[in-house]
């Protein structure tokens, strides 16, 4: 071949290439997962979002398990047992990583490989209908980002983790649902999808249930794979149960939680409803469109025809939304409803044409204003915070590993500072507010210049502890924090106590103590209290442990800190 011919042929090769390698959802699969493994390699800064203290209920989980501890046996947790099992195991891969990134990504080990062999499956039939399903997932997928925003400043969701997780894992189970032929796949992905579930949120299990139990309704799955798929899961359960006990507890726990949270489901609902209303308003008029269509040709008037009516759009929209409406309304920030997509897909595409043309105009619209608010909020909240981030500062957290790699505005740095100091020297206003179950705001905990001042507290915390034991020649080998999360015995490097819930939350995951958590308690070196500010929560957290502070030494540790010394 001359020169020339290999000058002329080569640029189109290599654009087939380029073309080929974009319409491949292995290759964007492949290449989110590199990004993925080096971002969490390299030390990165994150804007702080409200509510990043959730984050540390991860990082002392998975410290705990590091040291041997096992979920729901040695410490009552608010979520299932496995996000914190790989969160453990990521942190021991990259243990440099920033916390929000490690928690935010902790499932995709299980999610992508599933996700691929579902677009790989896919893909032999439709690359365009493969990639439609891979690129929102991972777009969603993508960073720490909620679709409602609880404060102005841009930043990052360092809260709602397993909300998320469980909302990602249920798109992939209606993916699964509707568009894995082989038999053999779709069992085998419906199983691993319902055991994840089940082991990260069991909300997310009973919505998945409901799902799996429309599909075999309509046909969609057969009732044997159903069967062969809830007998693979509970096979796991019963294995996992059989070899650590596990399962029994977990569910123990979930009953504990569900004699914590008492609300009834209406309120709830009308919550989300008002929260998500861009979503469930054009998707609520898209099923009366939908069933108008259904209800002009007439009913079906055999079983065959119910059932080939129950797996068309309006079927799969009642009851996906159904599904995924019970799921948001147990959870505080989340990827809301973007399950409705891999529904929303095949109408799109014109797979399911049963409509006549003047309504298609109609359908597209109302299916393009379902999808894309998600989509529009997902991509400006994480541009915001990417945008924003060069302009921000770090507050100073030197001893706070990975959890301190956040920024702020230069502003809310200075004024987390300064209200940290008022906070100590005016004490009095803060306890009066406790008394009359006030916060010093109303969203006070999603505010961000709190969350950094938290931080701050805990820095100074630390460094007041290192000081007294340098002072006093004695280490403390095990402490307590009287508050909602714990990152002490993680930054310490110390063994945190057994039989003590992560996560302590009034109200809603602070169930009564039990003879051996007071017992053990007693036999922690020190218990902490923080006090900038004094809240009700942090008052109710303390008298609910209040029998394990007798006895103790009380010593001023700081003038944000208290702390309760063995004797």
């Amino acid at each position: 071949m001359a020169m020339s011919d290999i000058g002329r042929h080569s640029p189109t090769r290599s654009g087939r290439r380029i073309a080929g390698l974009l319409l491949s959802p292995g290759a964007w699969i492949a290449a989110f997962a590199a990004l993925a493994v080096l971002a969490l390699l390299l030390p990165l800064r994150l804007p702080l979002g409200p509510n990043a203290w959730d984050t540390v209920v991860y990082l002392d989980a998975a410290w705990r398990i590091t040291l041997g501890q096992v979920p729901s046996i040695d410490f009552f947790a608010p979520v299932g047992p496995l996000g914190f099992y790989l969160t453990a195991g990521l942190r021991d891969l990259f243990p440099h990583a920033q916390p929000m990134l490690l928690v935010n990504w902790a499932l995709l080990p299980i999610m992508l490989p599933v996700l691929a062999l579902l677009a790989g499956h896919v893909a032999r039939r439709s690359r365009g209908q493969a990639l439609a399903l891979v690129l929102p997932f991972l777009l969603f997928a993508a960073l720490p980002i909620n679709l409602h925003s609880l404060y102005p400043s841009p930043g990052f969701d360092g809260y709602g983790f397993y909300n998320r997780h469980g909302a990602l894992l249920l798109y992939l189970l209606i993916a699964t649902l509707l568009f894995a032929r082989h038999r053999g796949l779709q069992t085998g992905l419906v199983a691993v999808l319902m055991l994840t579930l089940f082991l990260t949120k069991v909300t997310g299990a009973v919505s998945g249930t409901l799902l799996v139990g429309y599909a075999m309704l309509s046909g969609r799955m057969r009732l044997r794979d159903g069967v062969a798929a809830a007998a693979a899961v509970l096979a796991a359960l019963g294995l996992l149960e059989a070899a650590t006990g596990l399962t029994s507890a977990y569910l123990a726990d979930i009953l504990t939680l569900l004699g914590l949270n008492t609300d009834t489901l209406l309120p709830r609902f009308l919550t989300v409803a008002s929260v998500k209303f861009n979503v469930i308003g054009p998707a609520l008029a898209l099923m009366g469109l939908l069933a108008h269509a259904a209800w002009r040709d007439g009913l079906p008037r055999r079983l065959a025809g119910w059932r080939a009516l129950a797996d068309a759009p309006l079927g799969w929209m009642a009851a996906g939304f159904a599904a995924l409406a019970f799921f948001e309304t147990q959870n505080t920030g989340s990827l809301e409803f973007i399950g409705l997509w891999p529904i929303l897909l095949p109408l799109l595409l014109g797979a399911w044409q049963q409509q006549d043309s003047r309504l298609r105009p109609a359908i597209l619209v109302l299916v393009l204003a379902t999808a894309l608010p998600s989509a529009v909020i997902c991509l400006e909240r994480g541009m915001r915070a990417v945008m924003s981030a060069p302009g921000y500062a770090a507050l100073d957290l030197p001893d706070l590993g990975p959890l301190g790699r956040v920024s702020v505005k230069p502003e809310i740095a200075a004024r987390a500072a300064a209200m940290l100091e008022h906070y100590a020297a005016f004490p009095e206003g803060y306890r009066d507010l406790a008394r009359r179950d006030l916060l010093p705001s109303y969203i006070f905990y999603s505010e961000i210049d709190y969350q950094a001042s938290w931080l701050l507290e805990i820095q100074h915390g630390i460094a007041a502890l290192r000081a007294w034991e340098t002072a006093n020649k004695r280490q403390l080998n095990e402490v307590f924090t009287l508050d909602f999360v714990d990152p002490m015995n993680l930054l310490l490097e110390r063994s945190p106590p057994a039989a003590v819930p992560v996560g302590v939350d009034p109200g809603r995951s602070m169930p009564d103590l039990e003879p051996d958590t007071l017992s053990r308690l007693r036999q922690v070196d020190a218990i902490l209290a923080p006090k900038c500010p004094v809240t009700g929560p942090r008052e109710a957290i303390r008298q609910h442990f209040a029998g394990a502070l007798a006895g103790r030494d009380r010593i001023a540790l700081a003038p944000c800190w208290d702390m309760y010394l063995r004797k």
